[in-house]
């Protein structure tokens, strides 16, 4: 897979595609301010690099969910200015795709210049089932610029014009991201310092079956929190109250421990639980032993014990992947859980990976230095596909090329 230092870039425009599908809330008179810039600061190797190399560098990149059609919400002009500020240079943000004024924006563009197009997934074909519509709008794209550099490691997992179509078009490498982001994880799966742990938690179960499956016979320590352990919870014959269950998942959550315990996998599910009587901050809440959770209680966040338990089988590995949080971290009677792992791989001299999504905002939220974590990935479907063992698209159209 090459990389930027195999491209000739200057003078020439470079078509980057970046991951800013970052958290937005309502702002001051109407604004949308933008709540965690993470994925943001993570393309500025790639961009600075482009720019001090004397490219003229044109960023595609998506927010949300616009389903084809332009919304005033999604517009990436949030995105825009935020990155100017990083950069330390105006961003100029295209008001339409690959239409005239994105064209005349690009044509005017001087070395170093940075120009953002508008969100990308405005255009249907973006996202399109039909090969025929994504490769339309990539050899639009293809139409600006000179080289291609793919740097949004959040959508190399998917199939998508901006993403896989226009490196077949154009000279293509990966960005820094990319680049750095692949060879992690392609580690991982390979030869991992032991003993190896992964921690897995979020909301459901079978969002993790494949990260499971593919692990379960590479890692020594597989540790179980969030919302998806009342499922194991329930497998092991506990009663699990109101809880997070996804009663279809339990036979197979059975197999898995067994097949744990067959390969030698310690498997480690909580002990206690902090429960509430309603979703809600504002809940009546107490710790129980896992096994004694009452109808009409819900489980929130893993209790104190299994959190020093969970700190326990991190302080002595070499390796530690984190993939979901331990509970619902965004509500303060309920973070504990999460925070308590996230300060256990900051304090260790393991390589720790946090798999992207809730797990990297997680830290961002709680406060806690970024420089502290090995590596925080930037994309959480891609991270847990690549874990899963399964061939990415974005990852896979760079390397043939």
């Amino acid at each position: 897979m090459k990389s930027l230092d195999d491209l000739e870039v200057a003078g020439r425009t470079v078509l980057v595609r970046s991951d800013f599908n970052v958290p937005l809330a309502e702002g001051a008179h109407g604004t949308r301010v933008i709540t965690d810039d993470g994925r943001i600061r993570a393309s500025l190797p790639t961009l600075t690099h482009l720019m001090q190399a004397g490219a003229k560098v044109v960023v595609v990149a998506h927010l949300g969910r616009p389903k084809g059609h332009p919304s005033a919400e999604l517009s990436l002009g949030p995105v825009a200015a935020r990155l100017s500020e990083l950069l330390g240079a105006p961003v100029g943000l295209g008001a339409d795709i690959t239409g005239p004024q994105a064209r005349a924006m690009v044509a005017a563009m001087e070395p170093g210049d940075v120009v953002l197009l508008e969100n990308i997934r405005f255009d249907a074909r973006e996202t399109s089932k039909d090969p025929r519509e994504r490769a339309a709008l990539a050899a639009e794209l293809a139409s600006l610029a000179d080289v291609y550099v793919c740097d949004g490691f959040g959508v190399v997992h998917r199939e998508q014009a901006s993403v896989t179509d226009i490196a077949r078009l154009l000279p293509s490498a990966a960005g820094r991201l990319v680049h750095k982001e692949a060879s992690v994880f392609a580690d991982l799966l390979a030869e991992p310092a032991r003993p190896y742990v992964v921690i897995l938690g979020g909301s459901k179960v079978s969002d993790k079956l494949g990260v499971i499956g593919n692990l379960i016979d590479r890692v020594d320590r597989l540790l179980i929190g969030g919302g998806m352990a009342f499922t194991f919870l329930a497998a092991a014959g506990h009663p699990v109250g109101d809880s997070l269950l996804e009663a279809d998942q339990i036979d197979t959550v059975k197999g898995l421990i067994e097949q744990a315990r067959a390969s030698g996998v310690a498997l480690l599910i909580p002990v206690d639980v902090v429960i509430a009587d309603a979703f809600s901050a504002d809940a009546a809440i107490q710790v129980v032993p896992a096994d004694a959770i009452p109808d009409g209680w819900r489980g929130l966040d893993i209790g104190p014990k299994t959190a020093v338990l969970f700190a326990e089988q991190i302080a002595d590995a070499a390796t530690v992947v984190w993939n979901g949080p331990m509970g619902v971290f965004e509500m303060a009677p309920f973070a504990a859980g999460t925070r308590a792992v996230a300060e256990a791989l900051a304090a260790s001299n393991a390589m720790t990976v946090v798999g992207g999504g809730d797990s990297a905002a997680a830290i961002r939220l709680l406060g806690l230095d970024e420089a502290d974590f090995g590596h925080i990935s930037t994309g959480g479907g891609a991270s847990l596909e690549f874990l899963e063992g399964k061939t990415l698209p974005g990852i896979a159209i760079l390397e043939e090329h």
